[in-house]
């Protein structure tokens, strides 16, 4: 699709990857609407905020009566608890699951009548990672959240072709933002990572892997268990 001229919503605009896929939005000759549960937290020239909390349908929906003529929905809100199934507390999985999975279906389907409105002119993009294929130690419950993620979107992108709505997931490790600043791993830069991710937008790819470590991890889900965690099994 052609993002000069559309009207995206980017969650979780406020900081970090989102702040950046806002700002490039922009940048391309889109309408940015800047989505943050404190509006008030997003500082980028040419955008409109507005207010929205992914985990409470009600902000959603009152999101959905300010946002109109939306082309292009930026799936990108989404958190890390650091919870781990057998230590970490309850509360804190089902946050990750409600916020990376539920959040993200929510919103979509929200949105989804005003996509729908310009087929062959609209898209989705999730902002999945890496951790949707391959679990690391201490990111169970995150991976879990994003593994369901990249589910929901398979099944959105079988459900909006027919209505002319592509979609488009992003996949990509650890990116060097606020939520992996405690991960001592090499990280991406988040503009280029936003940068190829709206370059995929733009070329209708299903999938755009932004990384090296995506691109290894997806090669090696052929290889079955085995393959992907030799000390498991």
């Amino acid at each position: 699709m052609e993002i000069a001229g559309a009207t995206a919503l980017v969650t979780g605009a406020n900081r970090g990857l989102g702040r950046h896929l806002a700002e490039q939005l922009v940048a391309r000759g889109a309408t940015v609407y800047a989505g943050a549960r404190n509006p008030d937290a997003v500082d980028l020239p040419g955008v409109i905020p507005v207010r929205i909390d992914i985990t409470d349908e009600a902000s959603i929906a009152a999101a959905a009566d300010v946002v109109q003529g939306l082309t292009l929905l930026v799936n990108n809100a989404g958190i890390a608890t650091g919870a781990t199934f057998l230590d970490g507390s309850s509360d804190d999985i089902r946050r990750d699951m409600e916020t990376n999975y539920y959040g993200t279906l929510a919103v979509t389907r929200a949105f989804a009548p005003q996509l729908t409105l310009a087929p062959g002119r609209s898209g989705v993009l999730n902002v999945l990672s890496v951790l949707s294929w391959y679990t690391l130690a201490g990111f169970g419950p995150y991976s879990a959240a994003k593994s369901a993620a990249w589910s929901l979107t398979n099944a959105l992108r079988n459900e909006l072709a027919p209505l002319g709505t592509q979609v488009t997931a992003l996949h990509v490790a650890f990116i060097d933002t606020d939520m992996a600043r405690h991960v001592d791993a090499p990280k991406a830069a988040p503009a280029e990572v936003a940068r190829l991710a709206l370059d995929g937008v733009e070329d209708g790819l299903e999938e755009v892997l932004a990384d090296d470590v995506s691109r290894r991890v997806q090669a090696g889900l052929a290889g079955g268990v085995r393959a992907l965690y030799p000390k498991a099994a």
